[in-house]
């Protein structure tokens, strides 16, 4: 493919020469390509499914790289590889929340998810124990009503009886 511009520079047309070589061997091939990897996986279903994972992962790491005008990247510390990752990981997530909340019904806006299940309040009772210290119980408060609606609806449900917490890191003032 050739650009054509005019006397000042502007473009005028489009040139497309097609290589012989390469049309007979694009019919011959019917659309299908080779994927070439070193897994020594032999179901052909488990592989293909992997090669589309493995490309909709390195699209979201992209789109957040781009985003947030992040390439090219040359890292030389420790701290900014770390937050790197971290960066390009949160994309990733946030595919998997959003492949979840479609296979629940629960349509593909998380933003508006995340505003709806917010109302769900969780905490700690810690309670002396005698000859033992402190025992700390998560209990979950029960939803507000189109939340505990939403949650019955699509086949979840949030603990009813408390959960001992133990191994317990302090919060730091």
């Amino acid at each position: 493919m050739q650009i054509r511009r005019d006397a000042r520079g502007h473009a005028a047309g489009l040139e497309i020469v097609e290589r012989g070589e390469r049309s007979a061997w694009a019919q011959h091939a019917h659309g299908a390509y080779l994927l070439r990897t070193n897994c020594t996986e032999t179901d052909p279903v488990k592989l293909w499914r992997w090669y589309i994972q493995l490309q909709q992962a390195e699209a979201a790491f992209r789109t957040s790289k781009s985003d947030l005008a992040l390439r090219p990247v040359y890292h030389q510390k420790t701290e900014r590889v770390e937050a790197h990752i971290l960066i390009c990981f949160w994309p990733w997530h946030f595919g998997a929340l959003w492949k979840w909340m479609r296979s629940k019904g629960l349509g593909t806006c998380a933003r508006q998810l995340l505003l709806e299940v917010s109302t769900i309040r969780a905490m700690d009772v810690i309670l002396p124990v005698k000859n033992r210290g402190q025992l700390r119980m998560r209990l979950v408060a029960r939803p507000d009503k189109p939340v505990a609606e939403l949650l019955a609806h699509r086949g979840l449900a949030l603990p009813i009886s408390p959960k001992i917490i133990q191994n317990v890191v302090e919060k730091i003032a």
